[in-house]
């Protein structure tokens, strides 16, 4: 099944509800974390401890929501794997100790401006350099849910 968030057909409106709701789904979860859960590293391949993952999707509203900005903007933005491994290892350092009301301030912080921002937008700013305003909403919805429910299982394969 599609999911139409993704299909290309929601305006603004639809995509900043969305982006809102996956953050409210990992403000709960990072909210009902235990700190021993809080501190470990869960995921394979992944030394980030939980809280360092979840600042991080906060951390990624910021640079998502300049992205955005500047592709709306008209301006030329370079997106790619390394730029992004580039950003994450440079916050995994900064936010070693994040404390879990730190974390769930700055998902309120970035994401309220990245949730402004897209619902402020005309629908055809979602297609602003080919299109990828719409694709950067979408990957703002997909991260935070998949983070969490990546964390989730491990956490529950761990027991």
């Amino acid at each position: 099944m599609t999911d139409p968030l993704m299909t290309g057909k929601q305006g603004p409106a639809e995509l900043a509800a969305a982006i809102d709701a996956a953050r409210r789904r990992l403000i709960g979860f990072a909210g009902a974390c235990s700190s021993r859960e809080w501190q470990t590293s869960p995921l394979d391949g992944d030394a980030r401890p939980v809280g360092v993952v979840v600042d991080h999707v906060a951390h990624s509203y910021e640079y998502i929501g300049f992205w955005m900005r500047e592709i709306v903007a008209g301006h030329q933005v370079t997106v790619g794997p390394d730029i992004v491994d580039g950003y994450n290892a440079e916050h995994a350092v900064a936010a070693s100790r994040v404390s879990q009301a730190e974390a769930v301030a700055h998902l309120h912080r970035s994401g309220d401006a990245l949730i402004e921002f897209v619902a402020g937008l005309a629908p055809a700013d979602l297609d602003a350099g080919d299109g990828r305003t719409r694709r950067l909403a979408q990957i703002a919805i997909r991260h935070a849910d998949d983070h969490r429910a990546e964390i989730e299982a491990a956490l529950a394969a761990a027991g």
